[in-house]
């Protein structure tokens, strides 16, 4: 079992920045392949950014240039920096884990592990 928590959600005016952490479990987090995911109102969650387990990283396409995913595998943490914030990025982020690590960013929100959500609203 994997336990994630995220943290660094919150409010922020058009063009500001976020980082979002997520904090897992499981000591043998540097096995898995992690990501983000977001869900807004009404519509369905999808994958953001997400790493494999030797550091390969992912982006949708809405977000290429202004979000990096980063793991710190000492720390057993998952961040996600968010720059350059549009009122469209508003949503609910999901960090997740998982084994399987085929079609990550697809994969992604529909993953075993998932935390808790922390929300980013931009205005």
């Amino acid at each position: 079992e994997v336990q994630l928590v995220e943290s660094g959600g919150g409010s922020v005016q058009a063009g500001g920045s976020l980082r979002l952490s997520c904090d897992a479990s499981r000591y043998t987090y540097s096995t898995y392949c992690v990501g983000w995911s977001s869900q807004a109102p009404g519509k369905e969650r999808e994958g953001v950014a997400a790493i494999d387990s030797d550091g390969t990283t992912h982006y949708a396409d809405s977000v290429k240039g202004r979000f990096t995913i980063s793991r710190d595998n000492t720390k057993n943490t998952l961040y996600l920096r968010m720059d350059s914030l549009k009122p469209e990025d508003t949503a609910m982020y999901y960090c997740a884990a998982r084994s399987v690590c085929l079609d990550l960013l697809t994969a992604i929100p529909h993953s075993r592990w998932v935390g808790q959500g922390t929300q980013v609203t931009v205005s």
